[in-house]
């Protein structure tokens, strides 16, 4: 009976302090989001720090991360052309492929890449120095710890989503080219043709508000999870685990709006 009567009292403990997180996390995002519009952010006293996280974030990645979506788009591309051949539906293949890996999977797969091996990682870094004390410490010295230490580390989230996305988007409709008309350039205007009957002005402009989204979600609420989260309460879960949760939240709901705008 007691069990029953707390639950609805544990139950709203919940809702608030996921409220209060939320708001938190939305407060600190458009903090961190005027500052990267703000010119006075790449100053020269904030931008050693800007470069070195951006560097640090995307260089080690793009050559692997090149290859291996080279690879996985060889694979899919390659399993839809026989597909689509089999079925007689051989005109229809390369639209299925620009739509499905180009404006659907490649954005998904580099921001979740990116949150696993850039930003929840950052984030954990920052709720280490949160903990330390290291924050306030800069904060008590005269320091800005938003621009020197929070800023540069989702411009770099953000930076290497679109970078790698950019790069996958390119190699992906390349080698759609070369496995459905080999190197031959006479296929070419066809092709770009096709390529632009898919790339609408309304679905380009979709796929490029879709694609900022997603590095700004991936950026900024794992950080934002980071520097909010407690972990005082018994059973918690890890930061990493809720900071992943809330991101795809952000994603899903990212991922429905998107496909509602060019589907519907």
């Amino acid at each position: 009976m007691a069990a029953t009567l707390t639950r609805p009292g544990t139950i709203g403990r919940a809702a608030v302090r996921w409220w209060n997180t939320w708001r938190q996390i939305a407060h600190l995002g458009a903090l961190v989001l005027a500052l990267m519009l703000s010119p006075s952010t790449y100053g020269r006293a904030w931008r050693p720090a800007i470069a070195l996280h951006v560097v640090r974030a995307s260089a080690p990645l793009v050559l692997w991360f090149g290859v291996v979506s080279a690879l996985l788009s060889v694979v899919i591309i390659r399993i839809v052309l026989v597909t689509a051949e089999s079925y007689g539906l051989s005109q229809y293949a390369l639209g299925l492929v620009v739509r499905v890996l180009v404006l659907e999977l490649i954005p998904l797969v580099t921001a979740l890449f990116v949150a696993l091996r850039v930003t929840i990682p950052a984030a954990v870094e920052l709720a280490a120095m949160r903990r330390a004390g290291t924050l306030d410490d800069v904060r008590g010295s005269g320091g800005d710890p938003l621009r020197g230490e929070i800023v540069p580390r989702a411009l770099a989230g953000v930076f290497s989503v679109l970078l790698l996305a950019a790069l996958s988007c390119v190699l992906c409709l390349a080698l759609a080219y070369v496995l459905a008309y080999g190197f031959s350039p006479y296929a070419f205007e066809r092709y770009t043709r096709l390529v632009g009957q898919v790339f609408t002005p309304a679905v380009s402009l979709i796929f490029s508000l879709k694609t900022l989204a997603l590095s700004l979600a991936v950026a900024l609420i794992p950080l934002g999870s980071g520097l909010h989260d407690r972990h005082d309460t018994p059973g918690q879960a890890s930061l990493e685990l809720q900071g992943l949760v809330r991101m795809f939240m952000a994603i899903l709901l990212i991922e429905v709006t998107s496909l509602v705008g060019n589907y519907y």
